[in-house]
């Protein structure tokens, strides 16, 4: 369960067999301030998937989560650990607990990971991030060598991160920024909203991308934000046009921080899918990085074979 979706799979001897989604997050629960929801969804969906095994003759042992479901507005909330962390130490954190308003089977909740000082000062706010959720993703990547120790994961989703990898294999940071969601916000809840198309944005025209990192450059977020608007009104542009514009603001703007904090490091490897990525890909190509696509299926399978992993190594270093 992420910001604003929640996936469930069926997994039989580490390949998912069946699939469930379903629009309902964190967000859900933060904005009706009603924590409810989240166990409303998953005792729904849970039972959904354990019909869904037993109409394929497989029995379920456990729940396996990772994500927002471990923050104070989820289902259980599991501290942070900190960075740099890989496998060792997220194997011995994992959280097994029960919780019968959802289900009778036992729950193994995968902690998140935390940048910085373990007491930090105002002074090392820039220093400091927090990840949940793409951790398990990187131990998927990892085990698949489609991430290769000391390169950069580019997550984007309702959050944009930048999480580094260390020579050993372990997560040594992250920086996080809200423009999954300032985009989200956008187009729903301001003026821009007849402007940009709604929905994910899929389509990307380079030239008005260009345009947009220019003028973030030159005068700032708040003033490209709202010449969306007066390109719209005044001067006619379309909606395609409009969302590239404002992508490349807010690409450009994203940009120059993770570069200032040092965490793009290459080979850099994108997830996320939609003019979002591309977008990202094409204006670090612009400053001579390059940069790897990662498709929503090879994300999906590096999730849930993070989560088999971890869940395998905890099983056999209780039998040594």
């Amino acid at each position: 369960m992420g910001t604003t979706n929640t996936r469930l799979w069926v997994v039989n001897d580490g390949s998912i067999v069946e699939r469930i989604s379903e629009q309902v997050g964190l967000r859900d629960a933060a904005r009706e301030r009603n924590k409810s929801l989240v166990r409303d969804a998953l005792r729904a969906l849970i039972a959904a998937a354990r019909t869904m095994a037993t109409q394929r003759n497989l029995q379920a042992e456990c729940v396996l989560a990772a994500g927002m479901l471990t923050s104070p507005l989820g289902l259980c909330e599991v501290p942070h650990i900190p960075a740099p962390a890989g496998e060792r130490e997220l194997v011995q954190s994992l959280h097994k607990f029960t919780d019968g308003e959802v289900t009778d089977l036992p729950i193994y909740l995968v902690p998140g990971i935390r940048t910085g000082a373990l007491a930090p000062s105002l002074e090392d706010l820039d220093q400091t991030d927090l990840l949940r959720g793409e951790e398990t993703v990187i131990v998927g990547l990892l085990q698949t060598q489609i991430l290769p120790p000391g390169a950069t994961l580019l997550n984007l989703g309702s959050h944009w991160k930048a999480i580094r990898i260390d020579e050993q294999f372990r997560i040594a940071s992250s920086y996080t920024t809200l423009s999954g969601e300032l985009i989200h916000a956008l187009q729903a809840q301001t003026v821009l909203a007849s402007a940009l198309p709604q929905g994910r944005f899929d389509e990307l025209d380079l030239e008005w991308l260009e345009r947009g990192r220019r003028f973030q450059n030159s005068s700032g977020m708040g003033r490209s934000l709202f010449s969306v608007r007066l390109l719209e009104q005044i001067y006619h542009v379309g909606p395609l046009a409009l969302s590239s514009f404002l992508l490349g603001a807010i690409v450009e703007s994203d940009l120059r921080s993770m570069e200032k904090a040092k965490h793009l490091k290459e080979p850099i490897v994108i997830t996320g899918g939609g003019a979002a990525a591309r977008a990202w890909q094409s204006i670090l190509q612009t400053t001579g990085r390059t940069s790897k696509l990662c498709d929503s299926e090879i994300v999906e399978q590096a999730f849930v074979q993070g989560l088999v992993r971890l869940l395998n190594l905890r099983t056999t270093q209780h039998l040594r």
